[in-house]
């Protein structure tokens, strides 16, 4: 994808992305509501025309690949409507008639964990159950190329780490992934390398750890602040970040700010709870890119 632009009137909802994804690799699209993200993936699914940039999906211009094309993709959308009625087998089944090759159906209902389902109509599926199926829905055509948007909202923690390990399983067989999600430890887990977008525009992109990396040698010193004290009353350190109770530091020179933090307090009588001092995250680093474009914005 080269300068890839969509703008709806004076609106610019793209501005001029350009990144590729390898056969076989996990990609992660990151960034806030608004960045451009899902408009970004329906121009790569063919849902959507650009208003300019060149792209290339598996050899297709996805505008004019047709079905061609759609049959060598998977796309599972935030939200998709079913038929209330069908049982989920008969659904995954009615699916698998579209595609001239497919996966057998009983296989898909085990990898996505909805087997002992297969007979329950789909209005009878919780909300996590109904996303299983959305992801089966996905898979059922043996995609080389599958696009997942936000695929594990609303599940537990125990039912997003099966999900991760079935994506993982997926890509170990050769199938290319372009995810989209909010949550910065499943594209820390999944992703080969993570796209950053914000304001329309790709800020950063690189392997979870090289991201980590741009933010920086500095520490972040976190801790309680004690209800006695106001923030006001703290000793002049940079980088301070209050949110609520919690204080975030983020030094470059921890040894110096921790203690001319703690010799305070010990002067003071007051006591840290749940201090810790600890490198940046990929989500500290997210979280850093993304204020640095709306800070500028």
């Amino acid at each position: 994808m080269r300068d890839l632009r969509k703008t709806y009137g004076d609106t610019v909802a793209v501005d001029g992305v350009s990144f590729d994804v390898a056969r076989g690799e996990v990609f992660a699209l990151v960034g806030p509501n608004g960045a451009g993200k899902t408009t970004t993936v329906e121009i790569l699914e063919g849902h959507r025309d650009r208003t300019g940039g060149d792209v290339s999906v598996l050899g297709f211009d996805p505008a004019t690949g047709g079905r061609a094309f759609r049959e060598r993709i998977g796309i599972v959308l935030q939200e998709a409507g079913m038929d209330e009625e069908f049982s989920v087998a008969e659904l995954v089944r009615l699916f698998a008639g579209f595609y001239p090759d497919h996966l057998p159906v009983h296989e898909v209902l085990d990898l996505v964990g909805l087997a002992e389902k297969r007979d329950a109509r789909t209005k009878t599926l919780s909300g996590g159950q109904r996303r299983r199926l959305d992801l089966a829905l996905g898979l059922i055509g043996d995609p080389e190329l599958i696009f997942l948007d936000e695929p594990t909202t609303g599940f537990d923690p125990s039912a997003r780490r099966r999900a991760w390990e079935m994506v993982q399983r997926l890509c170990a067989g050769g199938t290319s992934v372009l995810l989209t999600t909010h949550y910065m430890e499943e594209a820390a887990v999944l992703a080969d390398r993570v796209g950053v977008i914000a304001g329309g525009r790709l800020v950063a992109v690189g392997t979870p750890d090289e991201l980590s990396d741009t933010a920086g040698q500095a520490r972040l010193i976190r801790f309680t602040l004690p209800g006695t004290i106001a923030v006001d009353d703290l000793p002049a350190i940079g980088g301070l970040n209050v949110e609520g109770q919690m204080v975030e530091i983020s030094s470059p020179s921890p040894t110096h700010d921790l203690h001319e933090l703690t010799r305070w307090g010990l002067q003071r009588g007051v006591v840290f709870d749940d201090l810790t001092v600890s490198l940046p995250s990929f989500e500290d680093a997210y979280l850093q890119l993304v204020d640095r474009v709306e800070n500028r914005g």
